[in-house]
């Protein structure tokens, strides 16, 4: 059992609801704890609603979408965006907020641009609409916050090997990009890579499950947990709250992941590539 508990929240805001709702009712669950967090924040456009392209591709994912109760989760509204309701801006329309968010003290780091096209299109794409990509959301982030990220995570998990080379040309202290059980050092990077190791609430059958998170951290050590801010940020926000004082009772203590990435540079970490793989719950695959 190890004698080092620490435990980093990885927020990522995906939706126009997520950033106008989800983020003001996490601000004030973190407060209420007194812990700290990072959010990777989407700052274009919201089209969440070209998943039902995905849908009509995909069972797997109809049944997620489902299974997870989507309406719920994100709103009819979410679901409309980007086809039949214009695409809202996401965290590019806030920049009070993405200030308000490090001013209390948690970190903001870049997500996406668009996060959906992102999802849909990535696989299809080369070096030059991916640079793109990353220069549309990075100029975003920079006018909001005046300053540039020390990280990005990758939306959905999705990694190409034209993600990865455009990626590797930024100056990140580290990368939140994937799903593994421990931290690495990813390959054609150099670069510290911080994988969600704990399953998210959605996939472990959503508030009802939240004891199989807390059970994971039983024997201690440096985890990190996905949290999304349109699903703890809202209707499962008790089950939230209930998993951050499991954790505290299990001794952990809560910690940015940029403290996080300090901690591991400072040791000797594998060098990794990134394979893509679907992982329970899931209904799209993952780079793990």
């Amino acid at each position: 059992m190890s004698a080092e508990r620490i435990l980093g929240l990885k927020i990522d805001v995906d939706t126009r609801r997520g950033m106008e709702e989800g983020v003001p009712a996490l601000l004030s669950a973190l407060s209420s704890a007194g812990v700290p967090a990072t959010f990777f924040l989407s700052f274009g456009p919201d089209n969440s609603g070209k998943a039902v392209y995905r849908m009509l591709r995909s069972p797997r994912f109809l049944f997620k979408m489902i299974r997870t109760n989507a309406p719920g989760l994100y709103g009819m509204k979410t679901a409309l965006y980007g086809t039949l309701l214009q695409a809202p801006m996401i965290a590019k329309a806030f920049p009070g907020l993405c200030r308000e968010i490090e001013a209390r003290g948690h970190e903001v780091e870049f997500h996406a641009w668009d996060h959906r096209t992102w999802q849909d299109a990535l696989p299809r794409k080369g070096d030059r609409w991916v640079r793109d990509w990353f220069d549309q959301g990075l100029s975003a982030y920079r006018e909001c916050l005046g300053h540039s990220p020390r990280a990005f995570g990758a939306p959905a998990w999705m990694l190409t090997g034209a993600a990865v080379t455009v990626l590797s040309a930024y100056p990140w202290e580290y990368l939140s990009c994937t799903r593994a059980p421990t931290p690495f050092l990813l390959k054609g990077t150099g670069k510290v890579e911080l994988p969600s190791d704990l399953p998210c609430l959605e996939e472990v059958g959503g508030a009802r499950g939240a004891g199989r998170i807390l059970s994971a951290l039983s024997s201690g050590g440096i985890h990190v947990l996905p949290v999304h801010a349109e699903v703890e940020g809202g209707i499962w926000r008790g089950a939230f709250t209930d998993m951050l004082q499991g954790a505290s009772r299990l001794g952990y203590r809560v910690a940015p992941l940029s403290e996080i990435a300090r901690i591991l540079a400072a040791r000797t970490l594998p060098e990794r590539v990134f394979a893509m793989a679907l992982l329970p719950g899931r209904a799209c695959r993952c780079a793990v």
